[in-house]
């Protein structure tokens, strides 16, 4: 099982690490912080939590703060 991981520079196919792999995992994984990071599941905006599925494509963006 496998899906699609896009941010920044990368983009490529991933394998799942089991059936409950969420966006925290995946987050935690690259050691990005998700109070930093906007996550897209197949286009859609979705919370830390959501559970990664097979052929999904996940899209990380970083938020930049300025002023």
């Amino acid at each position: 099982m496998q899906f699609i991981l896009k941010y920044k520079s990368i983009n490529e196919k991933r394998v799942l690490p089991n059936d409950n792999y969420t966006i925290k995992d995946l987050l935690d994984e690259l050691q990005l912080s998700a109070q930093t990071i906007v996550s897209k599941q197949n286009g859609e905006l979705v919370i830390e939590d959501t559970v990664i599925e097979n052929g999904d494509e996940i899209q990380l963006v970083q938020i930049i703060y300025g002023g």
